[in-house]
């Protein structure tokens, strides 16, 4: 699994969807709870990028 696969199940687990995810994949999740796990997940990217 790649860095970004594992920040986006970290983002699911915080958001309490990884339940839901893993029963029912992720195209069961609504577009705006998509948006929310993607928006997080540049935000963390961006924030690594800056630290280094």
């Amino acid at each position: 699994m790649s860095e970004k696969d594992l920040l986006k199940i970290e983002i699911a687990k915080e958001l309490g969807i990884w339940e839901q995810v893993e029963k029912e994949g992720w195209d069961s999740l609504s577009n705006a709870t998509c948006g929310r796990v993607g928006g997080l997940m540049s935000k963390r990217l961006r924030e690594g990028i800056v630290e280094r």
